[in-house]
Order: structure tokens, then sequence, then C-alpha cells
């Protein structure tokens, strides 16, 4: 590069211009001595105390550079965009937003300078040009003003054209945009104040990178052997892998159940080679410890890793999520709920399922299905691999699909519980629970009615609609025989799963339930019904065997055709949801009272939403270490209490040095030591409280109905009304899923 050309960029960077400093080509050197007079009078001007005097060649020469500088900035600006004025870019499939930025190979942005290149090339060039004596300026603030004053024009200019330079808050973005800084506040989206698709479209553009697939299967170390009847034997890929499946499961109670360990010897063969196939014919005769142990002692060397192992870690797991786990939807960045392709493994199921044990094969890009729209960058497969199909299907919220070879059933990949479309579905379901409340009660009238009804088939859906509504029963969808665990819901009861009692405890017309509902969660109940309730089911009862169906002449698929004549909308599942939102909210006005503390409220809130998992039967087993976790929170108790009878007495003795010292400085102590006694009180209360409701909700799942049956807008109107803090109900992913509702109630929100 000439002098002559690195001077003038390096006036586009500086944005001042001083002759003295110019070195010109042979051609123009009179032009040098001239300008180096005027410069020669410049410096004498300051001498005498001018400095603010300016020659005109020096302003006609400041004229001319701006031209050649818009000249050059046009030309900059045509290098970052197209002939139509828009940007061409485009980083990890998705478009970038326009912006004046370069992009590397390594993927990370940085602003547009040439300072250090052009300082580098002048000082090469410095050694051709004459360097001026140095004049002492008589104010040399004013000449800096002067300077600054002239410049300002171009500065302007300069700062519209150039980015600014990144901050270290701000990363780079997957979408080719930024991350906002750390103390600002993402922007969210409210998709709830825009209008909604009217044409039954769920989405107008669909971009994401489709699933990412679990890692090939590496073969177990030579030292590590497979026994069969107690000598070692080398087992072929396919073999070894599955029983590594086997292996890890060693120790579980699984392994215990002869269904679970049939299925799987059964589909272990079909991946044996014929010889290992005429040798392993047992599986009894199979010795999987030096797997087991090999497995056993890799998860805890996972657990014993290094801060610097595990940082390694989590940073490549935040890579694959940047990349695979958003996608783009109708211009927003919405999250994926789960991009992994699930692992191939031993199938386990709920409770005694039929299919316990059998081998889930390893799912290949053939066999998926991706849903993406037309004009976006479709995902690309692994190489030397094809997708089954490519869809563009905006009437469907998946993005992935493929069928599981164990029940044949379709899996999905979807959105996030945080995202629009999810949203969207919740807002919708407690909406249509919302307009059942309206037309309930001549909903049971009608059933009423129709108990009466001469019409078997009718008697058989109003008590089954009885149940729905009274005990929140699921309706029970209809089953293939065999394929899967003995489970039932309201519909699909069998004579066997109810006895009548026409007095027990006291009580008239009692029927006591027992069965296995979803996720062969066991439901047991006695419950008082109505008279003609008691006398229909004596006579669906009649002439039966305990394997028939109580309700004969009755399935879901009639039960909600009926109920979609009552009212729009309406199926078995929407009086589920809207009887756990109207019992949380009648619970909480009974149980809050104005007079407890914030965590006393919060054990009120806690018991109203258990009062709604007894009624949806939400069990779970009690865990593991609940036992030792309430010992430690007793230990907790006792110190506290303790600590609060020590600080009591030093309360009353200060108290007494008071009475008899009569100065400040014990009025003082008194009063400290009254607020350490309520500090240790108020901590004794919360602990107290933890336990209590510890205790209550130890076979109780309240997350269930939290997130799946209960309108969010009763939590937050109630945490508005009574200022408790919404985190104390809903931790992060829970108000992300619901921050339509914390947006959208007040503290007056009626169910």
């Amino acid at each position: 590069m000439s002098g002559d050309h690195a001077h003038k960029r390096h006036q586009m960077e500086s944005g001042s211009v001083d002759c003295s400093k110019c070195v010109f080509t042979d051609s123009h050197k009179h032009k040098d001595k001239y300008k180096d007079k005027e410069h020669q009078r410049e410096r004498d001007n300051s001498k005498n105390g001018n400095s603010e005097h300016r020659s005109s060649s020096e302003k006609k020469h400041r004229e001319k550079e701006k031209e050649q500088l818009k000249h050059k900035e046009k030309r900059k600006e045509e290098k970052f965009h197209g002939s139509d004025g828009k940007y061409r870019d485009k980083e990890n499939g998705f478009a970038s937003p326009p912006s004046i930025k370069v992009e590397e190979d390594n993927g990370y942005y940085h602003s547009i300078k040439h300072e250090k290149s052009l300082k580098r090339e002048r000082d090469e060039d410095d050694r051709y040009k004459h360097k001026p004596k140095k004049v002492k300026v008589e104010n040399e603030n004013k000449v800096k003003k002067r300077r600054q004053e002239d410049d300002s024009d171009y500065e302007e200019r300069e700062e519209t054209r150039k980015p600014k330079k990144r901050t270290k808050e701000e990363k780079k973005d997957t979408t080719g945009g930024r991350k906002k800084a750390k103390n600002e506040p993402e922007e969210k989206w409210k998709w709830w104040e825009e209008e909604r698709h009217t044409d039954g479209s769920k989405w107008k553009f669909l971009e994401h990178k489709g699933p990412v697939f679990p890692p090939p299967y590496e073969p177990l170390p030579g030292h590590i052997r497979f026994y069969y009847d107690g000598k070692a034997m080398k087992l072929s890929p396919g073999a070894e892998e599955v029983a590594t499946f086997y292996a890890k499961m060693l120790d579980h109670e699984y392994t215990t159940k002869d269904i679970f360990r049939k299925n799987f010897f059964k589909d272990w063969r079909k991946e044996m080679t014929s010889e290992e196939k005429s040798k392993i014919t047992e599986l009894k005769k199979c010795d999987f410890t030096e797997m087991h142990e090999y497995f056993k002692a890799q998860s805890e060397a996972r657990k014993q890793m290094s801060k610097e192992e595990k940082r390694k870690t989590k940073e490549e797991n935040e890579r694959i999520l940047q990349e695979y786990g958003f996608c783009v939807m109708d211009n927003h960045r919405e999250r994926i709920g789960n991009f992994r392709i699930e692992p191939p493994g031993l199938f386990r199921g709920r409770g005694d399922h039929p299919k316990m044990g059998k081998l889930k094969r390893r799912i290949r890009p053939e066999d998926i299905i991706i849903n993406c729209s037309k004009d976006s960058a479709h995902p690309r497969p692994p190489p030397g691999t094809r997708w089954k199909e490519v869809r563009h299907d905006n009437k469907v919220t998946w993005l992935v699909s493929w069928t599981e070879n164990i029940q044949g059933s379709i899996k999905y990949i979807m959105l996030n519980p945080s995202s629009r479309i999810k949203g969207e579905k919740d807002w919708q379901k407690y909406e249509t629970a919302r307009r059942l409340k309206k037309c309930v009660e001549r909903i049971r009238a009608q059933y009423r009615e129709d108990w009466r009804s001469k019409e078997m088939r009718i008697r058989q859906r109003a008590v089954a609609l009885y149940f729905i509504d009274k005990l929140a029963l699921r309706a029970g969808n209809e089953k293939d025989e065999g394929e899967t665990a003995d489970t039932v819901g309201c519909c699909s009861l069998r004579v066997e799963h109810i006895r009548l009692y026409p007095q027990l405890e006291r009580q008239d017309f009692v029927v006591e339930f027992d069965f296995l509902g979803k996720d062969s969660i066991r439901y047991y109940n006695k419950i008082p019904v109505e008279k003609r309730v008691f006398k229909n089911l004596q006579l669906f009862l009649e002439n039966k065997q305990s394997e028939d169906d109580l309700f004969d002449r009755l399935n879901t698929s009639i039960l909600n055709k009926h109920l979609q004549e009552l009212m729009d909308g309406l199926t078995a599942k929407v009086f589920r949801t809207y009887n756990a939102s109207i019992t949380l909210q009648q619970q909480l006005k009974e149980l809050t009272s104005p007079d407890e503390n914030i965590p006393e409220k919060i054990l009120s809130y806690n018991r109203a939403n258990r009062a709604v998992a007894l009624l949806c039967n939400h069990q779970r087993a009690p865990p593991k270490t609940f036992e030792k976790s309430m010992q430690n929170l007793q230990i907790k108790i006792d110190e506290k209490k303790k600590q609060l009878s020590a600080a009591k007495k030093e309360h009353k003795a200060a108290k007494a040095d008071a009475r008899t010292l009569r100065d400040e400085k014990s009025k003082k102590a008194v009063e400290m030591k009254k607020k350490a006694v309520e500090r240790i009180s108020e901590q004794l209360m919360k602990l107290e409280v933890q336990a209590t409701d510890r205790e209550e909700n130890k076979q109780i799942a309240l997350g269930t109905s939290k997130l799946n049956y209960l309108d969010p807008r009763i939590s937050v109107a109630w945490c508005k009304k009574w200022t408790v803090s919404i985190e104390k109900i809903y931790n992060k992913t829970q108000r992300e899923k619901f921050a339509w509702a914390i947006d959208m109630a007040d503290d007056d929100f009626e169910f």
C-alpha cells in the first residue's frame, strides 16, 4: 500500500486532517512546498497567539478530503449490500437480521476497524517523510478544542456508519443476532396480545436443525468379559450392546421380574449370531457381573469429574442446545422441548406392563419424518444417510416424528411448554373449562333426568358422566387387549372393579372402587352415591361375570359425541380440568386468612393444591430419602427450640437489668434481645410449617395438578391478592410456561 493511500485511510479512521504530516508522490512535490509554507505561517501565527487563524488553502484542502471520504464511504456500503440493498448473509441455516457486521470463519463477530494495520503501514512510510520540529503552542487546550469542533461533522457520520465495539456481555447468538447483555432483561414475546390464526394453521414459517442422535455403540474394553456357564465368551458387537443394557440394570427391581427377563432374553437372541444362539440357551447361566461393575465404576467416575471436565461438558451441552434446541417459528426464536432421540435400551413400562424387558431399537435417520416450512433451510441428515420423509404440514405442531418398535406408537419432538403453541393450547383448555362453569348445572340436571331413562345405553351414559363429574375419573381410552398394562378408566370399568354396599360405616348406598388407573396407579375409594345411581349400578351388574364390562353399551367415543351436543368443545377431560380448578379456587378462599404470615399462606396454598391432587388421584410413592430428610428437619427444629429457649432467658435477664439500671444502654439491650426472640421464633415456625407440609404431601404429587389441571390465573390472582411472591408458587421453568397467565391475571380474577 502506498503512503498516500495509507494516509487517506488513516484520515478516515482518525477524523482529523493535518497537512503538516501529508506525504505525496513526486508529481505533487510542488504542492508540498506550497503547503509547507502555509503551515509555517500558521505556526508563526500560533507563536504570536493567533491559534484560531485558518488559511483559505487549508479549508479548500479539507473540503476536497471530505468529498473523497464520501466516495470511500459509498464504496464500503456497496461491499456490505447487494444490488437490491439487502443483506445476503445467513448463519446456522437461519436468516440473519440486518446489521453491519463481518463474520469470521470461527463464527464470531468483530467490529470493522483498521487502526492497527494502518498504524504499522504509516510507521513504514514515516521513514520517507519529513518530520517537522515540534512547535510549542501557547494554549494547547484551545488548539485541541478547535480541532474537535472542525471534525465533529465527520465524526457524526462515522458513528452512524461504524458498528459499536462489542461489550463483554454481548455474546454470539446462533440465529444471527446478539444476546441481550446480562444486565438487560430478555424481551418476552407476548403472543397472547396478538391475533390468533383463524385458518386452522399453527404456523406460517418453521425452521429447525432436526434431532440429535445418540452416539454409536462403543465396544467394551478387552479385559471386561461376559461369562456363560462359568466360561468367558466374546460376544458379537450387536449381541454385546444388548447385553450391556441388561448389565446396567442388574441391581434394579425389573431384572427380578419373570416377564422382564423372558422378554429380554427373547429379543437378545434375535441380535445374536447363529453360533451364539447355539451356545447361549438359558439366561440363568449368563454372568453379567464384570459388565455391571464396569458401568458402575464409570458412573462413579462421572460423579468425581474435576471442575474443568464438568465445565467442558457443560459448554458442549450448551453448544448443542444453542444449535439444535431452538427453532424459528413465525419470525420468533422458540425453545424445543426434547430435541434428542432416545437411545436404544430395554423397555420398562409402568406397573406390570406385558412388554417390559423388550428391546427398544436404535432410531435411524431413515425412520425420521421432518416437518418444516417449504421456504426454510431444511435439516440435513447425518452424512451418508437420508430422512424417511420431509413434510410441510402447518396444521400440526410437531417438528420431528418416528414410530417406536415396542407398541408401534408415534413419538414426536415438539416445542417447549413455554412456547406460543403450547401456551395457546393451555389457555384454550382453561377457557373451555370456564365455559363449562356457565352450563354445568344444566348438564347435571340433564344426566340426573337420564338416570330414569327407559333406554339402558342412556342410563349407563348418565351414570358414567356422574362419576366423571363427581369423582374426576378419567374417561378411559379403548385399547387392544394384551398390548398394554391392565389399566382402566370410567368407561372401561369391569364388574370386578366395584362393590356395592347398601350400608357401610353408617353411610347409605356406598360404592367401593378398586382398579389401576393411568400409569398403573391404584385408585381406591369408598364413596356414598345417590339412591338412583346405586339402583342403576345394581341393574348394570345383573347376569354379568367379574371380567365383563360394567358399562357394556358405552365407550369414550359415544360419551364425547354426546358431550359435544351439550356444549361445543366439551369432552370428558374438560370436567376433570373444571373440577380441579374450581376446587382450588374454593379451597383457597376457605383456607387463606389475612392473619397468616407468608409461610402459613404458602402452607394454605399447598393444602388447597393437595385437595385437588386427592380429587384427581395424583399419588406417588414416598421418596426413598423421606425418612432421613424428616429426621434432619426434626434435628433442626430441636436445635431452633433450644436457641429460642436461650434467647428468651437472655431477654428476661436483660429486662431485669433494665429495671435496676434504668439507663439508655440497658433499654437498647432489651430491644435487641426482644428482636432476637422474634427472629428465632419466626425461623422455628418456618421449619415446623415445612415439616407439616412435607408430611402431608408424602404420598401426594402436587406438581401434576398444578401444571396440567389448575388454571394458573387462579394462583397468580391469589399471589397478587395476598402479596405472596409468585416465585414461591412457580419455579423459573413454570413461570416461563405460564407467562401468559402472570401477565394477564389481576388480583380479582375469578375462574
